[in-house]
């Protein structure tokens, strides 16, 4: 019996060892973000010429985005999953809400506070890229904004129950708009062509199918989701930039199709979309993708 009790108190502490290395062996990790308009930092406020067809000058209004499963790869491509860290604010289980906008100047519905990184800890070990997703997992993208943890609560990221969030919402003026000429957003898309009351990029699921608008559905048949993979990224010396104006550069900003949302929304029949989904690497209708322009690392 003396012998079974120190086996146990032995196998105990062995056991309490190898937890203790294993959480010793985690290693913290930071990948830092950067919002940009044709290689420009973004900021509240500011404009940024050459934009687009029209070679437009626009002022951004917002900039945010969620990422989710973010991974580090090895020289192998072998993906590690990012634990990230809860915080209760930016964080939550495997998502990050990135925030570039500061609620100053034209950016004045936003929230003052502003995230520009995930954090998280990985196995201690050898890593040489990274591997990420724009957009919410289905799992979490249809639930209550009014009761979900942030920063899932963010209710300007929520589109519809249906719907889910926006995985990417960006909005601005341009200089070719109503809005660019200081009328506002009254005048709205659905007055034919001509000006738009500026222009959006609003990224998120669309079809989804479920029993009534206010039931969370049960498959979208256009996710809108783009796994993004950088095989050379260096955390501690490298960001990841997401640039608008590379998405733009095939949109005209200052004309909305007749009919349709300010810009790009994801909705289907909206001529606005094809250069702007196939900028972001998305399908779109009888569209194909092209290559995803928004990301790039520097």
């Amino acid at each position: 019996m003396k012998y079974v009790n120190k086996f146990a108190v032995i196998l105990g502490l062995g056991f309490a060892f190898a937890l203790t290395a294993a959480h010793a062996q985690q290693h913290p990790i930071e990948i830092k973000f950067a919002a940009q308009v044709n290689g420009q930092p973004f900021l509240c406020g500011q404009s940024y010429k050459e934009v687009g067809t029209t070679k437009s000058t626009i002022t951004p209004s917002d900039f945010r985005f969620f990422v989710s499963e973010v991974e580090l790869l090895d020289a192998q491509g072998r993906a590690t999953p990012v634990t990230l860290t809860q915080d209760k604010t930016w964080q939550f289980e495997n998502i990050a809400l990135l925030d570039f906008e500061n609620a100053s100047g034209p950016c004045r519905n936003g929230t003052v506070p502003t995230n520009t990184s995930v954090r998280g800890t990985v196995p201690v070990g050898k890593y040489t890229g990274v591997r990420f997703t724009l957009g919410v997992p289905f799992k979490l993208n249809h639930v209550d904004p009014t009761t979900a943890p942030a920063p899932l609560s963010s209710t300007a990221m929520f589109w519809t129950w249906q719907g889910g969030y926006k995985f990417l919402k960006v909005d601005m003026a341009s200089s070719g708009s109503t809005a660019g000429h200081g009328h506002g957003a009254a005048h709205g898309a659905g007055h034919g062509g001509g000006a738009a009351s500026g222009f959006s990029v609003h990224l998120g699921s669309t079809m989804c199918a479920s029993p009534s608008k206010t039931a969370a559905p049960t498959a979208c048949a256009n996710p809108n989701r783009l796994t993004v993979s950088f095989t050379q990224f260096d955390p501690s010396k490298q960001t990841v930039v997401a640039d608008i104006g590379a998405v733009l550069t095939g949109a005209n900003v200052d004309v909305n199709a007749p009919g349709t949302s300010p810009g790009c929304m994801s909705f289907l029949k909206d001529a606005d979309c094809p250069p702007v989904m196939a900028a972001l690497g998305l399908p779109y209708e009888s569209h194909a993708a092209g290559p995803q322009r928004f990301f790039s690392v520097k």
